[in-house]
């Protein structure tokens, strides 16, 4: 029997590498500066707090090898939820709150029925930040 470690948990969702595995993960953060206007001088900038946190997940399924074909489509639930899902590595390390703001695929190689043998995906995440 293979043991499935998970690699990061989203709500309800888990990734791993026996399921929806991501070959990616891409961080941005941003934070805030506004410009103050002076006579005679330049602007002066004025640091305002954190802006947003967004992560996107890239990754490949392969459905008839482990996890099936509806692993696209529980991320979509996920997000159909509309909360906030807690979003924690297979470390143990909370990332924190995130909303799923987008869920695209694209499937590839196909059996005769039309079904994939490849799903490729992208899910975009944004910091929830209530309690930041």
């Amino acid at each position: 029997m293979t043991e499935s470690y998970v690699m990061m948990a989203l709500g309800d969702f888990r990734f791993s590498v026996s399921t929806a595995a991501y070959q990616s993960l891409q961080r941005t953060t941003t934070w805030r500066w506004a410009a103050v206007e002076r006579v005679g001088v330049r602007p002066v900038q004025q640091f305002i707090g954190p802006g947003e946190d967004t992560i996107s997940l890239d990754g490949t399924i392969y459905p008839a090898y482990a996890g099936g074909f509806g692993q696209v489509d529980a991320m979509r639930a996920e997000a159909d939820k509309g909360k906030m899902l807690m979003f924690v590595d297979g470390t143990g390390f909370v990332w924190g709150d995130f909303c799923i703001t987008e869920v695209s695929e694209t499937q590839t190689v196909f059996f005769s029925n039309g079904q994939p043998r490849k799903i490729d995906f992208r899910l975009s995440l944004t910091r929830y930040g209530a309690k930041d």
